[in-house]
C-alpha cells in the first residue's frame, strides 16, 4: 500500500501525516488524547485495497508531530486539522476520529457544515449532548483525578484503563509513555473544552457511531446510545472491545466504517 509521509508546519509544529492518495473517496482519520496514526493502521490498509483515499496524521505534540509548538488547546487541535485538509485541497472527506479525534471532527463539522460529506465517531462523547448532574461531576473530576496519578504509573493505568486485548494495551502503554504528563493532562483538558451542550443541534452530514462494548472511559457507555437516538441512527457496538477499539477488534471496525461508507454514502 503507497502511503506517503509528509509534514504541514502550523504554529510552531510541523504536523506529520500519511497520505495512500488516488481518486477514491477522502477519509481522513484523527487519533485520540496520548495516541498516534498508528492506531489506524489496519484501517487505512482496508480502506485502501477498496479503493479509498485514506489520510492520518499524528496530532501537535503526539507520535512524530513532536515538538508540539505551541501547547495545545482544543481551538488550535481543530485549527490544526482544518489546515491540513484546507492543505491537501481535499474534496468533501469523510471525518473520523476516535475519542478526542472524534470530539475534533464533531466540531469541525460543527463550525463547517459544508466542508465533510460524512461523520464517523468512534468511542467519543457527543460534544452537543445534555449532560446530567452526575455527568457534570464526572467531568469536571477527570482532569484533578489524573493529576495526582504518578507520572510513572499514568501510562499503564491509562492502557489498562483504554484497552481490553494485550495488542491494544501494548500499543497503549508505548503511546502514552511518549507524552509526558504535563502535555498529556493538556490534552485532556483540550477534550474536555470540546463538550459544549447544545440539545437542539442535529449533525449536518450522515453519522456513523462506533463504540466497543466494554468501554468505561468517561460517560461514552450512555451518550452514545443517547446521541444514536436523538440523531436517528444505528449504533454500532463492537463486542468485547474497549475505548480503542480499532486495535481491540480491527476487523469489525474494519467491517462497520466500509458497510457505513457504501450503504449511506456510496449508494
Amino acid at each position: 500500500m503507497l502511503n506517503i509521509e509528509a509534514s504541514l508546519t502550523v504554529a510552531g509544529c510541523d504536523l506529520r501525516y500519511w497520505d495512500t492518495g488516488g481518486d477514491g473517496t477522502p477519509v481522513v482519520f484523527s487519533h485520540g488524547a496520548g495516541a498516534d496514526q498508528l492506531m489506524f493502521r489496519s484501517q487505512a490498509e482496508h480502506l485502501a485495497r477498496h479503493g479509498y483515499r485514506v489520510v492520518t496524521w499524528d496530532l501537535r505534540g503526539h507520535g512524530r508531530s513532536r515538538p508540539g509548538g505551541a501547547p495545545f488547546t482544543a481551538e488550535r487541535a481543530a485549527g490544526d486539522l482544518v489546515a491540513l485538509l484546507d492543505h491537501l485541497e481535499l474534496a468533501r472527506p469523510v471525518l473520523a476520529g476516535q475519542s478526542l479525534g472524534g470530539n475534533l471532527a464533531q466540531a469541525v463539522v460543527r463550525r463547517r457544515p459544508g466542508l465533510a460529506r460524512g461523520l464517523i465517531v468512534m468511542d467519543s462523547t457527543c460534544n452537543t449532548g445534555p449532560l446530567s448532574r452526575a455527568e457534570r461531576v464526572l467531568l469536571s473530576a477527570a482532569l484533578p483525578t489524573l493529576s495526582v496519578i504518578p507520572a510513572r504509573r499514568l501510562p499503564a493505568l491509562m492502557a489498562n484503563a483504554s484497552a481490553a486485548t494485550e495488542q491494544g494495551r501494548a500499543y497503549a502503554r508505548r503511546a502514552f509513555e511518549q507524552l509526558p504528563k504535563r502535555e498529556f493532562l493538556a490534552v485532556w483538558r483540550a477534550t474536555v473544552e470540546l463538550v459544549d451542550p447544545d440539545p437542539a443541534y442535529r449533525t449536518p452530514v450522515p453519522l456513523c457511531l462506533i463504540r466497543g462494548e466494554r468501554d468505561r472511559t468517561g460517560n461514552i457507555a450512555t451518550a452514545m446510545p443517547r446521541w444514536a437516538r436523538t440523531e436517528g441512527v444505528q449504533e454500532t457496538v463492537i463486542p468485547d472491545a474497549g475505548h480503542l477499539v480499532t486495535l481491540d477488534a480491527p476487523d469489525a471496525v474494519n467491517s462497520a466504517i466500509l458497510a457505513f461508507l457504501r450503504t449511506e454514502l456510496e449508494s
